[in-house]
């Protein structure tokens, strides 16, 4: 069987039928995922030894990222003895996924076409996981979707969730027209690798479209909470939106060296930015050597901000994101 060791020097042992992510689950160690279906790009890994072979189509390769030996490890399976240059996530290792049942403990419309959804478990069954993190709702028929967890751990174990409506969505016909409080449903959880990293950078960017603000949003409520983590000289904040109303939260967090600014790329009022966040970072002319990234939201961002930032100076070890993959 093929042995898989990444450069920290942790190994795996990767069955013919396995992804690599799959295999590494399997044997206790977490790599960097988030979508797990070849499309968000973040489970890239450069293969510095040995033979790969896909088991699904990788989406969110490039042509030069495919000549130069990067693989996705959501997606392809070791066919020899294997090499690859990413490190596996300690930290996350710990967390045990779980599939759960909960209640709907309240429903709140945020905006005309967001709802926030607020989840309850047994006592005796809570879920623990990091700020960042998301799960996967599973409802009638064992219908699933994925929703990023927008508050950070609470005493009481209640989850909140911020969706969005999707125009013919299944699931969105279910949250918007036939939820009810004390809803049974069932969640597995915490699943992906979005969450904050210990760091030296002295500066803390996160960015943010739609409801990728809800990842960003626990993580913040986690380092107002608890000092000890936040090491950083300042945190600045870049919501973007369409127009106003897909601002649906104001960020408030006094006991923080926080900024938050918010980029609207059609429509602005004053003290607004007009364009995309990725843009406002770079106008403001950060330090971005000396600064970590976190970002989530649509896609388009997540790349068009990982180029950019890369580009103007950002260490590609200190960019973090979670892209948002849209279904029905």
């Amino acid at each position: 069987m093929p042995k898989v060791t990444l450069s920290n020097g942790a190994s795996f042992d990767c069955q013919s039928e396995q992804t690599l992510l799959e295999a590494a689950r399997a044997q206790g160690l977490i790599l960097e995922h988030s979508c797990r279906t070849g499309r968000c790009g973040v489970c890239k890994a450069p293969v510095l030894t040995g033979e790969t072979l896909a088991l699904k189509t990788e989406e969110s390769l490039t042509e030069g990222e495919r000549a130069s030996g990067v693989v996705l490890t959501c997606c392809r399976t070791a066919l020899t003895d294997t090499e690859l240059d990413i490190e596996d996530l300690g930290e996350l290792g710990s967390l045990e996924v779980k599939t759960l049942p909960c209640r709907i403990d309240s429903l709140n419309l945020l905006s005309d076409d967001v709802v926030e959804v607020v989840l309850r478990t047994p006592p005796a069954s809570r879920m623990s996981y990091l700020p960042g993190q998301y799960i996967d709702a599973i409802g009638k028929n064992g219908l699933r979707r994925s929703y990023s967890i927008a508050n950070a751990p609470r005493d009481d174990g209640k989850i909140t969730l911020q969706i969005r409506k999707v125009p013919d969505g299944e699931m969105s016909r279910y949250w918007f027209a036939e939820a009810q409080v004390n809803d049974l449903l069932r969640m597995e959880g915490p699943l992906g690798t979005f969450c904050l990293r210990r760091s030296q950078a002295s500066y803390l960017v996160l960015l943010a479209t739609g409801t990728g603000i809800a990842p960003i949003k626990a993580m913040l409520e986690t380092l107002a909470t608890n000092p000890s983590l936040n090491g950083y000289k300042q945190i600045r904040l870049y919501w973007g939106g369409r127009t106003e109303k897909d601002i649906y939260w104001i960020p408030d967090f006094s006991g923080l060296d926080f900024n938050f600014i918010r980029v609207l790329s059609r429509t602005r009022s004053s003290g607004d930015v007009k364009g995309y966040v990725q843009d406002a970072v770079l106008a403001d002319d950060l330090d971005l050597q000396d600064s970590i990234v976190y970002a989530c939201g649509s896609e388009t961002m997540i790349e068009s901000a990982r180029t950019k930032l890369i580009t103007a100076g950002l260490d590609p070890k200190n960019y973090h994101s979670d892209a948002f993959i849209s279904s029905n």
